[in-house]
């Protein structure tokens, strides 16, 4: 048995038990508190029902490995949905079969093989007749409230979830609310009445609701109200994705020959793991996913990674997973001594994809973010052993753009080119291949990391 400091960083609150390491094997260790709920889950079918229905990450002491975990600040408004709706539906059946949920965190949830997945094995307990569900007021906070808020001030709400690892509270979410969800059957008793309930007992409120009983029934039609109403949720702004790429500076024949150049680079590298950064709504990785096992894209538009969510799911691609990454910004490690939950740099060095592929993106980092081509090769050298990087030239129409609204400080641009980038790039890779993508004025370079020279 592993000693209590060995536990993962993120379940050292959990009294149950814990996670950790046994050399790279990820197990989970009970504590004898928790062996009577655990011995009647595992007897009674319980947790093999949620695991063969894809609700539960199988388990057995030794849980399944997932390749790459996402944080609630990190999915798209679809994403944050589903796993919402995923969580309730784990909650009703656990109530049917006379458990609770006891925990609702948002950190309960990562995706996995294309949909929200539960990873907290220890999160049930016994149902006691006539008690509310403890975990609904946590539940509130890490997901109706933020999901109503996006509703009205979109998916940057979700950036909260990083101050606030423990749940927006609900007195924050109630003032930043329009005042006619007051209206709102669903909203104004889960939402404005509970924040008003807290404010009223502060010290003694018990974090659940203050109805001493309620019956099961009661229980479920809430649960009910909660789950139709999230489910027809929309942003109020949403806008349709899917014509990108009608909207690039190269025609049809060009578009092609880069897809083309990019599955003759990547087939003899035989890659397990990639990672598509900036990658929009997928396109590109899509033209490998026929043969590499486990592919991440990021992007910093929340619609793109909705859009390429609905279609992984429409075609029932499981080995894809989208999520939402400002690289000028990664998402950094939160939560007690910042270690909870590692930051982005960490899980993607530890993912360790064989390729990485960064098309379209440097002009972004390099004129919009005012980033050296030195430090963006460092952040994809800590990350990558094999890189294919699109560079647009100065004469690229897009680059173009971004340099005329530097107009005022051109002159500090002038390192933007080919020979720069090539300096700044080659102090952390080697160059394996270069070629112009026809009909554009894009170069395609194909770089190894120089510390996974083997």
């Amino acid at each position: 048995m592993t000693k209590k400091t060995d536990a993962h960083q993120a379940s050292f609150r959990d009294p149950s038990g814990y996670v950790f390491y046994d050399g790279k094997t990820l197990r989970r260790a009970i504590k004898p508190i928790y062996f009577p709920q655990y011995n009647k889950l595992k007897d009674s079918g319980f947790f093999k029902n949620l695991i063969s229905n894809g609700l539960l990450i199988q388990i057995i002491i030794t849980p399944e490995e997932i390749p790459f975990i996402t944080n609630p600040y990190e999915w798209s408004f679809e994403q944050y949905k589903h796993a919402a709706l995923h969580t309730l539906k784990i909650q009703k059946y656990a109530l049917s079969k006379g458990f609770i949920l006891k925990d609702a965190s948002a950190y309960n949830i990562t995706f996995h093989k294309g949909k929200p997945v539960f990873i907290d094995t220890l999160s049930f307990d016994f149902y006691e007749e006539g008690t509310p569900w403890r975990a609904y007021k946590q539940f509130i906070t890490h997901f109706f409230g933020p999901l109503v808020l996006a509703k009205y001030h979109g998916t940057e709400i979700f950036k909260m979830m990083q101050t606030h690892i423990d749940g927006i509270p609900v007195k924050l979410i109630s003032s930043l609310l329009p005042t006619r969800t007051k209206l709102s059957s669903v909203v104004y008793p889960n939402i404005h009445l509970l924040a008003k309930m807290e404010s009223k007992h502060n010290q003694d409120y018990k974090a659940e609701t203050k109805i001493a009983t309620l019956s099961k029934k009661s229980q479920e039609n809430i649960l009910e109200s909660l789950y139709d109403y999230i489910k027809g949720l929309t942003l109020k702004e949403a806008s349709e994705w899917g014509d990108y790429y009608d909207k690039t500076n190269y025609d049809e024949a060009a578009f092609e020959a880069k897809k083309t150049l990019i599955k003759e680079w990547i087939k003899p590298l035989t890659p397990q793991k990639l990672i598509d950064v900036g990658g929009n709504d997928g396109t590109f990785a899509r033209t490998v996913i026929d043969t590499v096992p486990h592919i991440i894209v990021t992007d910093i538009d929340s619609n793109a990674v909705d859009y390429n969510y609905k279609q992984l799911q429409k075609n029932k691609e499981t080995n894809m997973l989208p999520f939402v990454c400002d690289v000028l910004q990664p998402a950094p490690g939160i939560g007690f001594n910042n270690t909870e939950r590692n930051s982005l740099i960490e899980r993607l060095a530890e993912y360790a994809p064989d390729v990485t592929m960064a098309l379209a993106l440097i002009h972004h980092i390099t004129l919009s973010g005012n980033v050296p081509f030195e430090k963006s090769a460092s952040f994809f050298a800590s990350f990558s052993k094999n890189l294919i990087i699109e560079f647009p030239t100065r004469e690229d129409s897009w680059a173009q753009s971004l340099l005329v609204r530097k107009r005022e400080f051109i002159n500090h641009f002038d390192f933007y080119n080919e020979t720069e980038f090539e300096k700044g790039f080659l102090q952390y890779f080697t160059l394996e291949k270069k070629e112009t993508v026809k009909g554009t004025k894009r170069l395609l370079y194909l770089l190894k990391n120089k510390n996974h020279a083997g």
